[in-house]
């Protein structure tokens, strides 16, 4: 008998009708002779809902009540859940995230999981129940109620089947797997059956959302397979596994764009050590996750810095640059919220040269201009004008044969 770890979304436990569907999913799981675990999130929209209703009432929010608001939406999940699992006479606990055994560290409304000690959670699958498990949250090393961040549930999933050794960790969620493309913006995109840990991060790093980035790692890190399933078809999806000696190789696997960053420029400061370290020092310590990184080449002993944030992050990130100015000697800084990013990701261009030649081709013939470049073995992302992007993806889907 093995041991399944299965995450659920909002989307589906969205009401009471998806909530029986998933109950009915997991007894059948329960009845084909696995153990289950599962982690389920906040209902629908209610997270997006209760961070309103703390914008109606508060402009401070407290770090700590607003994870303590934020961290019910998954306990309503969870109780209902185990509700609907009795009904199906499949006994099932509920556990919040501190009883469950997760704990992190003390950053609110973003923490990081540190350890988990899932003692619990192992006494109730011994004794033969569903361990339900509320995501998106755990326990600080103060002993306060935290909540992960956007993803949170995910990585919630996949540490709780690193910690439990589970045979695998199925993410089910309003799509059938891991697409080639955005189906929304190239209807022919193909879902692919396999791809490995490496090319997940990429893809979930360039603005694929199937999948949370820390998640991604969490499972690389402790080689636990993932498999992306729709819980509204039921049907097999993508498995995310450690590559493989003859694991198919393709050149590109894979399309992504991102729209959700902005680019900020740093003109005209000193071309000498120490300025960059000095600018994204600051950044660094306001917890800015900075992105691509460009320097111009240096004219006059002078140079510009253009680098891309997440536009949440883009009012204190311009901030920080202007007040910066005068010490780095940096004539002006400005921001442009006007680009999208897209990303070519595949294994295979490790072993396959040509591949940055023929993107740059097959934009330059639609007349997209490139402003900001990045790579690593597995990628090559561009910024172009957030305008182009959609049209950038189905243009380069269709040149590398990707339907």
């Amino acid at each position: 008998m093995g041991l399944l770890v299965q995450k659920f979304g909002g989307t589906s436990v969205a009401d009471a009708d998806r909530m029986r569907a998933v109950a009915d999913h997991i007894a059948r799981t329960r009845r084909q002779g696995s153990d289950v675990v599962v982690v389920v999130s906040a209902m629908g929209k209610t997270t997006d809902e209760l961070i309103r209703l703390a914008s109606d009432v508060s402009r401070s929010q407290p770090g700590r009540e607003l994870d303590m608001l934020l961290s019910a939406g998954e306990r309503v999940s969870m109780a209902l859940l185990c509700m609907a699992l009795s009904d199906l006479g499949i006994p099932a606990a509920s556990f919040t995230g501190s009883q469950a055994g997760i704990l992190t560290d003390a950053v609110h409304t973003k923490a990081k999981i540190v350890e988990i000690r899932p003692v619990r959670i192992k006494d109730a699958v011994a004794s033969g129940k569903v361990a339900v498990v509320a995501g998106f949250q755990g326990m600080s090393t103060e002993r306060e109620v935290t909540t992960l961040g956007r993803g949170g549930s995910d990585t919630t999933a996949v540490a709780l089947a690193a910690a439990l050794g589970a045979d695998a960790c199925e993410i089910y969620t309003d799509v059938s797997g891991v697409f080639s493309a955005d189906p929304r913006i190239v209807p022919d995109a193909r879902r692919i059956s396999r791809i490995s840990f490496e090319e997940m991060l990429e893809i979930a790093a360039t603005g694929g959302r199937v999948l949370a980035l820390r998640s991604v790692e969490f499972a690389r890190r402790h080689n636990v397979p993932l498999h992306v399933r729709s819980s509204f078809t039921w049907e097999r999806g993508t498995w995310i596994v450690e590559e493989e000696p003859g694991m198919e190789q393709a050149m590109v696997t894979a399309i992504t764009h991102d729209t959700s960053e902005a680019k900020i420029t740093v003109a005209g400061v000193p071309d000498q050590p120490g300025i960059a370290a000095r600018l994204f020092r600051a950044l660094a310590d306001h917890a800015i996750n900075v992105d691509m990184i460009v320097q111009n080449t240096s004219s006059n002993g002078m140079t510009d810095i253009s680098f891309t944030v997440p536009k949440d992050d883009l009012e204190t990130s311009l901030t920080i640059s202007s007040s910066l100015a005068p010490e780095i000697g940096a004539r002006e800084v400005s921001a442009d919220e006007g680009i999208g990013r897209i990303s070519l990701i595949g294994a295979g261009m490790k072993t396959s040269p040509g591949v940055t030649a023929a993107m740059f081709e097959v934009l330059s013939k639609e007349s997209i201009n490139i402003e900001m470049i990045s790579t690593s073995p597995i990628r090559i992302s561009c910024v172009v004008r957030d305008e182009a992007v959609e049209r950038s993806v189905q243009i380069l889907h269709e040149a590398f044969e990707l339907s």
